[in-house]
């Protein structure tokens, strides 16, 4: 099983993060993380869902997606194709000792701080999945007090775009007599 990424364009309206969320929770698929936020256009917010499972379990969500009514676009991101990009805060426990060696790690992974305590440091980290766990893991030794992660935003790279589906003008009407 492979995690999948999924980028939906959706109406951004009261109840529709609960009609998506549903559509998962019915059909027993776990979301991994979900990221929703307006787009350039006020009226529509763009999904991004990271999914664990199988070709045939993508197949199902992205058709099912495509049936609800506040559901503009959907389409699966190819890892190879797009940009993937997390935000990360992190409080770490640190002392005179420890203090230098949390700052040597943040700088090394290109983070900021962000907070600094006596007795800790927040620091921010923005980057792909990888990044943010391989500074997990140099940081965990020291006590990680507090952790929040928004989940993942991705987009296609070059000129390929997620775009709304143009509708076809209505035929003009004559009303003459």
């Amino acid at each position: 099983m492979k995690q999948h990424v999924v980028s939906a364009l959706v109406e951004n309206r009261a109840g529709t993060l609960s009609r998506v969320s549903g559509l998962f929770s019915r059909r027993g698929f776990n979301i991994d993380s979900l990221t929703v936020g307006e787009t350039e256009d006020a009226s529509i917010s763009r999904m991004t869902i990271a999914v664990t499972g199988d070709d045939a379990v993508l197949e199902q969500i992205i058709k099912q997606l495509g049936k609800l009514m506040d559901v503009i676009a959907v389409q699966e991101l190819d890892p190879a194709s797009c940009i993937r990009r997390e935000i990360m805060l992190v409080k770490i426990r640190v002392d005179e000792k420890s203090r230098p060696a949390v700052l040597e790690i943040v700088g090394i992974f290109r983070s900021r701080v962000i907070d600094v305590s006596s007795i800790t440091i927040t620091i921010e980290a923005t980057g792909d999945i990888e990044k943010l766990e391989g500074l997990l893991l140099l940081l965990r030794p020291y006590g990680i007090l507090e952790l929040a992660r928004t989940g993942l935003v991705a987009l296609e790279r070059g000129s390929r775009v997620l775009a709304v589906p143009s509708v076809p003008a209505a035929p003009s009407l004559s009303l003459s007599n």
